[in-house]
């Protein structure tokens, strides 16, 4: 099985198709292949001068999805595929879905209802994603009632948006006054429990670039790298959602992958195997039957007071961005990076916590990283549709040395050293401050002030996070399930956290009688 990563809800509106080959680029970055998901909405004024979100004419709609066939046809490679996708929201009775297609030949079709638009879909040849599921009945949110697995086998339980999950959860669904707030019957955990077979992914639902970091990705168990192969993962549900950074987890239950159908065992036994490597610590596992966590394996405090010597393994993020306030200097929104990580030992990978395009990596060997970075104070300042005003640009380092060697870093011409021992121990924040009170001087007259608010509070800075060692970031660990306790309904999955509050969901295996 191939693991594979992408976003799954890139949406790109007509004014942004100029742009499709920037997307594009940066997509090609942060993941395996792009399923475009073409905006078909546009927000205009109507005859009273109220503001409403509306659909494109077929004329337009069409003419850009030809566009998209055309850049589809002429880009999309064996070694990077493209599919073709759309924005689905009709009458907004039966919830938003995402549409994508297997192949080039398809059309962009705009029913008013669910199951109108599954009738035009070619079985087996296209998906329709539900997403923002815990909005309200009725006004875009889910509806289960009409609700066809054939041809939505997954849905997508967070992104920009936050978490459809359920109403409980920590991560929040408050970004969109105008959506919110979600409600119950309508998230994911309501129509598991009615006993659909539906995975669960993430995406970014962020309407500015593809994998845009910290909305959403999914990964999937592809049995080849195909427009067939990655089709068929997506047909029997074998995908999972993240976040953050991409946590890669293989669960079985009963030794069948995620996503499976299975049948009830000889023994009414059944044993989730997960096997899991994550980008920050562990905190727990928690093992799900039917909505509940009848399981939960705390990681966290297991692993700190072991002693570390000589060669080990670790991982540590690094974050660059912030600087000078836009309300004080509101021509300053962006800056230009030049770093190089060097290690004593071996760097192993890197992962892309990228935002926005105009990243760049320079060199990569095994002991040195170079790169050059551009970052933002926002993505699109004033849009209805706007990421936050913070944004910052990073990696994460994975690293195989001793303790007691020495990590580099050189940013924008300054060397800063630290042993893998102090990374361990704890975040290191450096801010460039000097160049902060030269802008104070230069632009109002004063290097001085009773406290560093002026400079540090306009200060760029980079941050090293703490790193954490090979046994805070990787647990293989089971747990047996004994019985089945709803009539023909039960599903299991795993749910992970990580200490930095990212969150990993499997797809359910269901237990089903024929």
């Amino acid at each position: 099985m191939k693991l594979l990563w992408c976003d799954l809800h890139a949406n790109i509106h007509s004014e942004q198709l100029k742009d499709i080959e920037k997307w594009y680029e940066f997509g090609k970055e942060m993941t395996d292949f792009w399923p475009i998901a073409y905006y078909p909405f546009y927000m205009r004024k109507d005859e009273t001068g109220l503001g409403v979100e509306d659909i494109h004419s077929e004329e337009k709609r069409n003419s850009d999805w030809e566009k998209i066939r055309e850049f589809v046809k002429n880009t999309s490679t064996d070694d990077y595929l493209l599919f073709m996708g759309y924005e689905w929201q009709g009458a907004g009775k039966d919830g938003d879905h995402n549409v994508f297609y297997k192949n080039l030949d398809q059309m962009l079709h705009a029913p008013m209802r669910y199951q109108e638009l599954t009738e035009l879909l070619p079985a087996g040849e296209a998906i329709a994603v539900p997403h923002h599921l815990a909005y309200a009945s009725g006004h875009r949110g889910k509806n289960w009632a009409t609700h066809n697995e054939k041809y939505s086998p997954f849905a997508e339980i967070f992104s920009s948006h936050g978490s459809s999950e359920s109403d409980t959860t920590d991560i929040h669904m408050g970004r969109h006054v105008h959506m919110g707030p979600r409600t119950s019957g309508n998230d994911v955990m309501s129509g598991l429990k009615q006993g659909k077979i539906c995975g669960i992914i993430a995406s970014g639902d962020n309407h500015v670039v593809p994998a845009m970091f910290g909305h959403g990705l999914m990964a999937c168990y592809a049995e080849e790298y195909t427009r067939d192969g990655i089709f068929e993962a997506f047909l029997n549900r074998r995908v999972y959602g993240v976040t953050g950074a991409k946590t890669k987890l293989y669960y079985t239950l009963n030794d069948q992958l995620l996503g499976s159908v299975i049948e009830p065992s000889v023994d009414n036994k059944y044993t989730a195997f997960v096997d899991v490597e994550c980008g920050n610590a562990i905190d727990r596992i928690e093992f799900i039957r039917n909505g509940v966590a009848e399981h939960t394996y705390v990681h966290n405090g297991t692993w700190e007071n072991e002693k570390l010597e000589g060669t080990i393994k670790f991982k540590f993020r690094t974050d660059f961005g912030w600087g000078p306030d836009l309300r004080i200097y509101p021509d300053i929104t962006k800056k230009e990076w030049q770093g190089e990580v060097i290690t004593e030992g071996k760097i192993l990978s890197v992962e892309k916590l990228w935002t926005n395009p105009g990243q760049k990596v320079i060199e990569q060997t095994d002991k040195n990283y170079k790169f050059e970075l551009l970052t933002k104070k926002t993505t699109q300042t004033g849009k209805w549709m706007g990421a936050s005003g913070i944004q910052t640009e990073g990696f994460i380092f994975e690293v195989e040395t001793d303790i007691n060697s020495k990590m580099t870093f050189i940013v924008n011409g300054k060397t800063f050293v630290y042993t893998v021992a102090e990374i361990l121990e704890g975040s290191k924040l450096n801010g460039f401050v000097e160049e902060a009170v030269e802008l104070a001087k230069e632009r109002f007259g004063f290097s001085e002030y009773y406290r560093t608010d002026p400079f540090w509070h306009n200060a760029y800075k980079f941050k090293i996070n703490q790193g954490f060692p090979e046994i805070a970031y990787k647990k293989q660990i089971s747990y047996t399930f004994d019985g089945l306790k709803t009539d023909n309904k039960d599903f299991f999955m795993v749910k992970i956290h990580q200490k930095n509050g990212e969150v990993a969901w499997s797809s359910p295996v269901w237990v089903r009688t024929k």
